[in-house]
């Protein structure tokens, strides 16, 4: 069935509430479908003037109609804010459902809030379980989950968690992850990419692109000078973009000295980050979104964390480790990169053939009865 155009929906009814970059990057082409029926909240969860502002221009999208602000607080702070600006905004909005993306606190707070006004609500990549009940998002994907009236699952897998918990199937859908139209508009050309990757003073497929930012990972002071060690040992020079997170452990913890040879930058937006993805010889991070995107980019990456909520990469583009296990892991899987992407370049992404956002937006016209 072809979906039909968003125009059959009301101006302004489809409100959808995010907080954060990677949230922006999955959302975008859901938001442009949707055109005129969209209303965009923004929480303020992650929020600074000129990275936010490339991610929205980077999914050529309108700046948000609706700010929160509710960013730099404790996590309990923020999703009680943002609950209950939400539900004064939902009171008056006229909404038909409300949208939400993932397992953040932004997430979270519009799933209560759509609960408690009784507002049927759209889960984006519903789903994943990582089983680690030490990660928040973990705690958060599961209530959102189980308050959503369509819960768009990027996989099977994904799916398959959610009717092991007796959640009917008429509330699911298999729709793929709207990760590979987002990385497939924004990848930069080949020769964008070498312009990049020389101004960094790099060779193409010659160096690792790493980021970290998790609190498992960084508010450890034993695991943070861990994984510097981990990096500080590979053969390849190492690029950080560094996570403000981040940035705060390190200078808090003493670690700035230790960071010896390795490259950091500061964040960059999303064109920028997967030019240098797609020309490095492989990734190490702790993000669950570059899980995905090098699906789609056809590179390995060595994900340094407890547990993962997308197994479905694990053995071809990912492999798992704890720090201090970074070099042992290369050892054994990258000593030559370039025939693992040789066999990646063979590996179908389990996120689907990029046609998520338009399967989603016609399940919401179908709840709505556009």
């Amino acid at each position: 069935m072809c979906a039909r155009s968003s125009n059959d929906l009301r101006p302004g009814s489809i409100v959808v509430v995010l907080g954060t970059r990677p949230e922006i990057i999955k959302l975008g082409h859901i938001i442009r479908m949707l055109g005129p029926a969209a209303t965009v909240v923004h929480t303020g969860q992650h929020y600074d003037q000129v990275l936010s502002e490339s991610f929205l221009e980077s999914f050529r999208l309108r700046d948000p109609d609706v700010h929160l602000g509710v960013g730099g607080k404790s996590r309990g702070t923020q999703i009680g804010e943002a609950v209950a600006e939400l539900d004064g905004f939902l009171a008056n909005s006229g909404a038909s459902c409300l949208v939400v993306q993932g397992d953040t606190n932004a997430a979270l707070a519009g799933a209560l809030a759509a609960n408690a006004r009784e507002t049927p609500l759209v889960h984006v990549e519903a789903g994943l379980r990582s089983r680690d009940r030490r990660m928040p998002e973990e705690h958060n994907r599961v209530l959102i989950d189980h308050l959503g009236d369509l819960l768009c699952a990027p996989t099977n897998v994904a799916a398959q968690n959610l009717l092991e918990e007796a959640i009917p199937d008429s509330r699911v859908a298999v729709t793929g992850n709207t990760v590979v139209e987002a990385v497939e508009e924004a990848l930069p050309g080949s020769e964008e990419q070498r312009a990049l990757v020389a101004e960094h003073g790099l060779e193409p497929e010659a160096f690792v692109l790493s980021t970290f930012h998790r609190p498992e990972n960084v508010d450890d002071p034993g695991r943070f000078n861990t994984l510097i060690e981990d990096l500080r040992s590979l053969d390849h020079p190492v690029l950080v973009p560094l996570h403000p997170r981040s940035r705060s452990r390190l200078q808090e913890f003493g670690l700035s000295d230790h960071l010896g040879n390795i490259r950091v930058v500061a964040p960059m937006g999303y064109r920028d980050f997967l030019a240098l993805a797609a020309a490095a010889a492989y990734l190490v991070s702790d993000s669950g979104g570059v899980q995905e995107e090098v699906s789609v980019l056809k590179k390995p990456v060595i994900v340094v964390r407890r547990s993962t909520e997308r197994p479905e990469v694990l053995g071809t583009f990912a492999r798992l480790c704890e720090p201090g296990e970074v070099g042992e892991v290369v050892a054994d899987w990258l000593r030559d990169p370039s025939e693992i992407h040789e066999q990646l370049r063979a590996t179908p992404s389990p996120y689907g053939d990029g046609s998520a956002s338009a399967q989603i937006v016609q399940r919401i016209e179908e709840l709505v009865g556009a």
